[in-house]
Protein backbone atom coordinates (compact mmCIF):
# COMPACT_ATOMS: atom_id res chain seq x y z
CA UNK A 1 0.00 0.00 0.00
CA UNK A 2 1.48 3.67 -0.56
CA UNK A 3 1.94 6.21 1.61
CA UNK A 4 0.89 9.92 0.47
CA UNK A 5 1.16 13.10 2.44
CA UNK A 6 -0.70 16.57 2.19
CA UNK A 7 0.13 18.90 -0.05
CA UNK A 8 1.69 20.62 3.42
CA UNK A 9 4.35 17.44 4.12
CA UNK A 10 7.30 16.08 2.59
CA UNK A 11 7.48 12.56 1.57
CA UNK A 12 10.24 12.15 3.61
CA UNK A 13 8.37 12.15 6.76
CA UNK A 14 8.56 16.24 7.54
CA UNK A 15 5.59 18.13 7.74
CA UNK A 16 2.14 16.45 8.19
CA UNK A 17 2.11 12.67 9.19
CA UNK A 18 2.20 10.17 6.08
CA UNK A 19 -1.54 8.72 5.51
CA UNK A 20 -1.94 5.01 4.34
CA UNK A 21 -3.84 5.61 0.85
CA UNK A 22 -5.70 3.09 -1.69
CA UNK A 23 -3.66 2.77 -4.94
CA UNK A 24 -5.39 3.70 -7.88
CA UNK A 25 -4.05 0.78 -9.87
CA UNK A 26 -3.81 -2.62 -7.98
CA UNK A 27 -1.19 -4.86 -9.74
CA UNK A 28 -3.50 -8.16 -8.90
CA UNK A 29 -6.05 -5.80 -11.10
CA UNK A 30 -3.95 -6.00 -14.07
CA UNK A 31 -3.83 -9.67 -14.11
CA UNK A 32 -6.46 -12.08 -14.89
CA UNK A 33 -9.69 -10.48 -13.93
CA UNK A 34 -11.61 -13.59 -14.25
CA UNK A 35 -9.12 -15.83 -11.70
CA UNK A 36 -10.32 -13.77 -8.02
CA UNK A 37 -12.99 -15.32 -6.45
CA UNK A 38 -15.54 -13.16 -4.44
CA UNK A 39 -13.49 -14.10 -1.58
CA UNK A 40 -10.97 -12.28 -2.52
CA UNK A 41 -12.50 -9.51 -3.97
CA UNK A 42 -14.90 -8.92 -0.46
CA UNK A 43 -11.16 -9.05 0.82
CA UNK A 44 -10.40 -6.27 -1.01
CA UNK A 45 -12.78 -4.28 -0.62
CA UNK A 46 -12.80 -4.47 3.08
CA UNK A 47 -8.88 -3.87 3.31
CA UNK A 48 -9.57 -0.79 1.05
CA UNK A 49 -12.45 0.37 3.01
CA UNK A 50 -10.73 -0.15 6.71
CA UNK A 51 -7.89 2.14 4.31
CA UNK A 52 -9.81 4.61 3.60
CA UNK A 53 -11.48 4.88 7.14
CA UNK A 54 -7.92 4.78 9.06
CA UNK A 55 -6.45 7.41 6.43
CA UNK A 56 -9.97 9.74 6.89
CA UNK A 57 -9.37 9.41 10.72
CA UNK A 58 -5.52 10.13 10.32
CA UNK A 59 -6.48 13.55 8.11
CA UNK A 60 -9.17 14.61 10.41
CA UNK A 61 -7.10 13.91 13.66
CA UNK A 62 -3.96 16.25 11.59
CA UNK A 63 -6.60 18.64 10.52
CA UNK A 64 -8.15 19.03 14.54
CA UNK A 65 -4.09 19.41 15.68
CA UNK A 66 -2.83 22.03 13.14
CA UNK A 67 -6.51 24.26 14.34
CA UNK A 68 -5.96 23.84 17.91
CA UNK A 69 -1.95 24.94 17.57
CA UNK A 70 -3.60 28.08 15.47
CA UNK A 71 -5.93 28.81 18.88
CA UNK A 72 -3.25 28.75 21.14
CA UNK A 73 -1.06 30.43 19.39
CA UNK A 74 -3.48 33.23 18.85
CA UNK A 75 -4.55 32.72 22.49
CA UNK A 76 -1.35 33.87 23.79
CA UNK A 77 -1.50 37.14 22.15
CA UNK A 78 -5.00 37.37 24.29
CA UNK A 79 -3.10 36.74 27.59
CA UNK A 80 -0.05 38.87 27.03
CA UNK A 81 -2.84 41.86 26.03
CA UNK A 82 -4.89 40.80 29.40
CA UNK A 83 -1.72 40.82 31.40
CA UNK A 84 -0.23 44.34 30.20
CA UNK A 85 -3.90 45.67 31.39
CA UNK A 86 -3.89 44.21 34.22
CA UNK A 87 -1.19 46.11 34.89
CA UNK A 88 -1.78 48.87 33.41
CA UNK A 89 -4.87 49.04 35.80
CA UNK A 90 -2.75 49.68 38.61
CA UNK A 91 -2.31 53.27 37.34
CA UNK A 92 -5.95 53.83 36.60
CA UNK A 93 -6.24 53.09 40.56
CA UNK A 94 -3.81 55.09 41.46
CA UNK A 95 -4.34 58.28 39.52
CA UNK A 96 -8.26 57.86 40.92
CA UNK A 97 -6.89 57.70 44.87
CA UNK A 98 -4.73 60.89 43.67
CA UNK A 99 -7.57 62.95 42.11
CA UNK A 100 -9.93 61.56 45.40
CA UNK A 101 -7.15 63.20 47.56
CA UNK A 102 -7.09 66.37 45.01
CA UNK A 103 -10.74 66.84 45.84
CA UNK A 104 -9.84 67.35 49.56
CA UNK A 105 -9.89 64.34 51.13
CA UNK A 106 -6.65 62.61 52.92
CA UNK A 107 -4.38 60.73 50.98
CA UNK A 108 -4.27 57.58 53.05
CA UNK A 109 -8.20 57.76 52.95
CA UNK A 110 -8.67 58.15 49.42
CA UNK A 111 -5.74 55.38 48.75
CA UNK A 112 -7.93 53.21 51.38
CA UNK A 113 -11.24 54.23 49.80
CA UNK A 114 -10.04 53.07 46.67
CA UNK A 115 -8.74 49.81 47.90
CA UNK A 116 -11.93 48.74 49.46
CA UNK A 117 -13.51 49.39 46.35
CA UNK A 118 -10.82 46.90 44.56
CA UNK A 119 -11.92 44.44 47.10
CA UNK A 120 -15.65 44.79 46.52
CA UNK A 121 -15.71 44.41 42.65
CA UNK A 122 -13.08 41.20 43.57
CA UNK A 123 -15.94 39.71 46.17
CA UNK A 124 -18.54 40.47 43.76
CA UNK A 125 -17.35 38.97 40.45
CA UNK A 126 -15.85 36.29 42.31
CA UNK A 127 -19.12 35.14 44.03
CA UNK A 128 -20.72 35.61 40.15
CA UNK A 129 -18.01 33.28 39.46
CA UNK A 130 -18.57 30.65 42.16
CA UNK A 131 -22.60 30.38 41.76
CA UNK A 132 -21.65 29.81 37.77
CA UNK A 133 -19.29 26.86 38.24
CA UNK A 134 -21.69 25.65 41.12
CA UNK A 135 -24.22 24.94 37.98
CA UNK A 136 -21.69 22.76 36.25
CA UNK A 137 -23.34 18.85 35.72
CA UNK A 138 -21.80 16.04 34.15
CA UNK A 139 -23.30 15.40 30.80
CA UNK A 140 -26.52 13.13 30.82
CA UNK A 141 -27.57 12.47 28.18
CA UNK A 142 -24.07 11.73 26.40
CA UNK A 143 -23.81 9.25 29.14
CA UNK A 144 -27.10 7.78 28.72
CA UNK A 145 -26.50 7.62 25.17
CA UNK A 146 -23.50 5.78 25.20
CA UNK A 147 -25.09 3.59 28.21
CA UNK A 148 -27.78 2.26 25.97
CA UNK A 149 -25.43 2.18 22.97
CA UNK A 150 -23.52 -0.53 25.02
CA UNK A 151 -26.40 -2.25 26.41
CA UNK A 152 -27.68 -2.64 22.68
CA UNK A 153 -24.26 -3.52 21.36
CA UNK A 154 -24.26 -6.08 24.22
CA UNK A 155 -27.55 -7.90 23.82
CA UNK A 156 -27.32 -8.11 20.40
CA UNK A 157 -23.87 -10.24 20.75
CA UNK A 158 -26.19 -12.77 22.97
CA UNK A 159 -27.83 -15.96 21.50
CA UNK A 160 -31.01 -16.71 23.34
CA UNK A 161 -31.94 -20.58 23.28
Amino acid sequence: MSQVTSAHGNADGSGLPQVPSIPLADDRALAAVGDQSIGTLVKDATTHLSTLVRAEVELAKSEVTREIKKGVKGSVFFIVALVVLLYSSFFLFFALAEMLADFGLLRSVAFGAVFIAMLLFATLFALLGWRKVRTIRAPERTINSVKDTAAALTQRGERKP
